[in-house]
Parts: C-alpha cells; sequence; structure tokens
C-alpha cells in the first residue's frame, strides 16, 4: 500500500497539489501536518502514517523538502522509515529507496538540497549585512514605534496591566515587555 504524507509549514497553506499529486501516485491513505516547519521536531500526522503503514509499503511525498529542511533530518527519517520495512518514495526527485541506485540517488539529492538551501541563507546574510552597511532598517519593523510607545507607556505608569494596554493598544504583550526591557538597559 502507499501511503502519502504532506506538510504545510503555514496554516494558510492547503497542501491542495501535494494531495492531488498523491492520489495520482496510487496514494490509498493522506496523512497531512498543517502549520508545521520542516525543521519541527514533532510532526504527528507523520508519526500516525508510519504507524498505519506495514512492512512492505510506501511513504510518498511530493518533494523532499516535504519531509525535512537538513540533510542530517531527511536521513535520519529515511533510516528510521526504512528501519520499519517500509519504503520511500519522493516524486519530484524520483527516488524510490526500493533500488539501490534509488537509495544513491535520495543521498546526492538530499545533499545538493542542503547546498541550495546553505547558498540561499549565505545570500540572504550578505544581503542584510550590505543593508545594515547602507544604512537600511533589517528586519521585521518594530511592533510599538516611538511615536507609540508614550501612550502605552502612560497606560501603564497609570496602573493598566501589561495585558489590558496590550489589548487597547493593539499590540502583543511581548512587544511592550521588550520595549520595558529597553527601556531598563538605557535608563541602567
Amino acid at each position: 500500500m502507499k501511503i502519502g504524507y504532506i506538510r504545510t509549514s503555514t496554516g494558510d497553506q492547503v497542501g491542495a497539489g501535494q494531495r492531488e499529486a498523491l492520489k495520482a501516485a496510487g496514494c490509498e491513505r493522506i496523512f497531512h501536518d498543517k502549520g508545521v516547519s520542516g525543521g519541527a521536531v514533532s510532526k504527528p500526522q507523520l508519526e500516525r502514517a508510519l504507524k498505519a503503514a506495514s512492512e512492505g509499503d510506501a511513504l510518498v511525498v511530493t518533494r523532499l523538502d516535504r519531509l525535512a529542511r537538513s540533510m542530517k533530518f531527511l536521513i535520519e527519517d529515511v533510516e528510521r522509515i526504512g528501519g520499519l520495512g517500509i519504503d520511500f518514495v519522493s516524486l519530484h526527485e524520483a527516488i524510490d529507496s526500493t533500488a539501490p541506485g534509488g537509495r544513491l540517488f535520495f543521498y546526492i539529492s538530499a545533499a545538493y538540497a542542503e547546498f541550495e538551501r546553505d547558498v540561499i541563507r549565505q545570500r540572504t546574510k550578505e544581503g542584510m549585512a550590505a543593508a545594515k552597511r547602507a544604512g537600511r532598517p533589517v528586519g521585521r519593523p518594530p511592533a510599538i514605534t516611538d511615536a507609540r510607545w508614550p501612550g502605552i507607556r502612560q497606560m501603564l505608569d497609570g496602573g493598566m496591566t501589561i495585558t489590558a494596554a496590550a489589548r487597547t493598544a493593539g499590540v502583543p504583550r511581548q512587544a511592550i515587555y521588550r520595549r520595558l526591557e529597553a527601556d531598563a538597559e538605557v535608563g541602567g
């Protein structure tokens, strides 16, 4: 039996394309981890898929990165899957672990995928460093601007709780905590 596994990293992704590809590949059951990062340690639906599989069944994914984000975890997952007597198939990379050539291709593809992510990561760091040197802001803008902080601080000084002030100002509580910590560091 072929068992499909879908992983979408954000809650708003639906995985419809993955589901269609897995059905076309003959998957009888499909398990979907929604809003789970590729680097996540806990993938409950993957565990359910492995428990539903019997020796000789195949776990099918559309792409290697749907299983894991790093070569280390990808290899660990595939070895664990193989240790259970379950075959592994990745449709995009045309990997089928039932054959020696498929296993070799898996390791080569996993190494290339990790290299590609490392190159992207390095380019991102270089771009951020260039932006900093040019004086451009890098990263997410603060939830509480300097212009809004005095009003929020006034609410807190007036006895309002952080939760109430956050709700009133429409900002996360953690943003207020961070701003208070920053003020404490500047103040001494």
